[in-house]
């Protein structure tokens, strides 16, 4: 059964940012594909838990500094909270 994706304003906001870089958010796609399979994100992409402002989420590199932060609770949804480098997530 494939899982919903549900796109936080911010999220939508980050990706506008992104939305004339193709590769990057061709690698995008390829993780976000996977999130909706229920599939685990791949290790070459760190995937990990949050602490702090986002805990409870999970964060993985798309990029070396290109983040995406989700939050999958378990249920049909992927909730898409975050997109962009370290600086514009955690500063």
């Amino acid at each position: 059964m494939m899982k919903e994706i549900c796109l936080s304003t911010q999220y939508k906001k980050d990706y506008k940012r992104y939305k004339h870089q193709p590769k990057k958010l061709k690698k995008l796609f390829d993780i976000l594909e996977l999130l909706k399979k229920g599939k685990p994100v791949p290790s070459e992409n760190t995937p990990h838990t949050l602490k702090g402002r986002y805990q409870g989420c999970w964060e993985c590199h798309i990029e070396e500094d290109f983040l995406l932060i989700w939050i999958d609770e378990k249920t049909n949804i992927i909730g898409l909270v975050r997109l962009g480098s370290h600086s514009e997530l955690f500063e």
